[in-house]
C-alpha cells in the first residue's frame, strides 16, 4: 500500500509544482526555496536537534507555548521547526528569530524524505496536529527517530477519509511513539484507525496554555484610542472566501443600529489583503489597511487588517470576536485567542477543526454560533449593546481558558520518556 502511495505522488508531483506556481501568482513567497520540498536543506545548525513540524500560521501559534517550554527545558538542544506555508515561515521567525532553525516541511516522497533526515538529524520529531505521512513515518522509524503526535485532532469527516485507505493508516500510525489527543473523541477516533490504544493519551488542547505578552494591554489601549475609545468595535477574524460579503452585509445592520461602529476585518491569508480591501471600497465603505499606517477617522467604517502576527493585538483592542473560516466548510479557527482576553466570540456552523473548544464555549456561555449575516448581526448588536452581559461572557471564556491548561506539561512529560528511550 506504501509502495503504491509514492508512486502515485510521484506522479501528482509535477501538478503539486503547477500548484506552487498558481499560488506563487498571489504570494511569490511560494516561488522561493523549491529545494527544500524536496529535502535539499541546510545541514542541521548543531547536533540532533529536537525537530517540531507545524503546517502553518495556526498550527505555529499552538505550538509556541510547547516551543518556548523546549528552549527553557533543554537550552542547550538546538530546535528545528518546518512548516509548509510562507506565512508559517514568517511566523516562525518573527516570534522565534536566530533561536530555532526553520526550513520548509519536504513533500512526502521516499527520497526526500531519506534525504531531509540525514541532513536534519533530529533526535526527536514533534508533529502538531493531524499529519499522518507514511513516508515520514517509516523512515523516521527506520533511522531510530521517535515521532509523537502532538495536540492532535481528528475529526469524523477526517477519519471518514482515512478509513478509505484504513490499511495505509493503520500502518502508519503504528509507527509512533506516542499520540497526545485533544480530547477523548479524538482519540477514540485515532485507535478506530489503526493506533495502538496504549500509545494514545488524551492530554487536553496546547492551545490552552496560550500565554498574552506583557506588553499587550498597553499596545492595544494605544490602538484603541486610534480607533475611538467610545465607539463599538468588532472584529471578524481570519476570514476567508466567501465570508467578508456575509460579514460586510451584517456590518450594514450593524451599523443601522450603531452607526459608529467599526468593523476590523482580518483576512486570513495576505493573497486575499488586496482583494478584500478592493470589495470593501466597492462597496463604498470608508475603509483603512492597516498597512497604510494612517489614523483612524471617526468617519471609517472598515478596518482591513493586512498585516502578519497582530491577530492578538486586534482582538485585545476589540469588543466582540468573529471567528472566520466557520460560516463557511472550512473547519473554523482558534476562537481561544479572543476568549483568553475576555473577549466573547460568535461562530459560524463549521467549527469541526475546533470541535471540542467550540463546545465548551458555548456550554459556559462565553460564545454563540451563527448561522447567517442576519444572526450574526444580531448577536454582535445583543452584546455591543449590553455591556454587563459581553464582560460576563468575556469572564466566562478566560474561565475556560484557564480550567484546561496543562497540555503542555502533559506533553513535555512524553518528549522526556521518548528521549530517556533513545539515551
Amino acid at each position: 500500500m506504501r509502495n503504491l502511495y509514492s508512486i502515485l505522488l510521484y506522479l501528482l508531483t509535477p501538478l503539486v509544482l503547477l500548484r506552487l506556481v498558481w499560488r506563487g501568482l498571489r504570494a511569490p513567497a511560494y516561488w522561493q526555496r523549491w529545494g527544500e520540498r524536496f529535502g535539499y536543506i541546510p545541514d542541521a545548525e548543531g547536533a540532533d536537534p529536537i525537530w517540531v513540524h507545524a503546517v502553518s500560521v495556526g498550527e505555529v501559534q499552538a505550538a509556541v507555548p510547547l516551543l518556548r517550554a523546549l528552549i527553557k527545558r533543554y537550552p542547550d538542544v538546538p530546535l528545528l521547526v518546518t512548516t509548509t506555508t510562507p506565512t508559517g515561515s514568517e511566523q516562525v521567525r518573527n516570534l522565534f528569530e536566530a533561536r530555532v532553525q526553520h526550513v520548509y516541511m519536504p513533500y512526502d516522497l521516499p527520497d526526500a524524505m531519506r534525504r531531509f533526515l540525514t541532513r536534519a538529524r533530529p533526535r526527536l520529531a514533534l508533529i502538531m496536529e493531524t499529519e499522518i505521512w507514511p513516508n515520514l513515518y517509516h523512515a523516521c522509524v527506520k533511522r531510530g527517530v521517535p515521532v509523537l503526535l502532538v495536540n492532535a485532532r481528528l475529526s469524523a469527516r477526517s477519519a471518514a477519509g482515512y478509513r478509505r485507505v484504513h490499511r495505509l493508516t493503520a500502518s502508519t500510525l503504528s509507527c509512533l511513539h506516542s499520540i497526545a489527543a485533544q480530547g477523548r473523541t479524538d482519540a477514540d477516533h485515532l485507535v478506530e484507525l489503526g493506533a495502538p490504544p496504549e500509545r494514545v493519551k488524551v492530554t487536553g488542547s496546547i492551545k490552552f496554555d496560550m500565554q498574552i505578552p506583557a506588553s499587550l494591554t498597553e499596545r492595544a489601549a494605544v490602538l484603541r484610542r486610534d480607533w475611538g475609545m467610545q465607539r463599538p468595535v468588532w472584529i471578524a477574524a481570519s476570514t476567508h472566501e466567501g465570508e467578508d460579503e456575509m460579514i460586510l452585509d451584517a456590518h450594514r445592520s450593524i451599523r443601522a443600529r450603531f452607526p459608529s461602529a467599526l468593523l476590523i476585518l482580518v483576512p486570513r491569508h495576505p493573497e486575499r489583503f488586496a482583494r478584500v480591501a478592493a470589495l470593501c471600497r466597492e462597496q463604498n465603505w470608508n475603509t483603512v489597511l492597516r498597512s497604510e499606517q494612517v489614523s483612524t477617522p471617526a468617519e471609517a467604517a472598515v478596518f482591513v487588517g493586512d498585516s502578519m502576527g497582530e491577530l492578538l493585538l486586534f482582538f485585545a483592542a476589540t469588543d466582540v470576536a468573529f471567528i472566520g473560516g466557520s460560516l463557511v466548510p472550512h473547519g473554523g479557527h482558534n476562537p481561544l485567542e479572543a476568549s483568553a482576553q475576555r473577549i466573547p466570540v460568535l461562530f459560524g456552523p463549521h467549527m469541526f477543526n475546533f470541535a471540542l473548544i467550540a463546545q465548551l464555549l458555548l456550554e459556559a456561555g462565553a460564545a454563540r454560533e451563527v448561522g447567517d449575516s442576519g444572526q450574526l448581526a444580531d448577536s454582535v448588536v445583543h452584546w455591543l449593546a449590553d455591556p454587563a452581559l459581553r464582560n460576563t461572557a468575556g469572564e466566562r471564556g478566560a474561565a475556560v481558558v484557564e480550567a484546561n491548561k496543562g497540555a503542555r506539561e502533559a506533553v513535555l512529560a512524553m518528549v522526556e520518556e521518548a528521549l530517556k528511550g533513545k539515551a
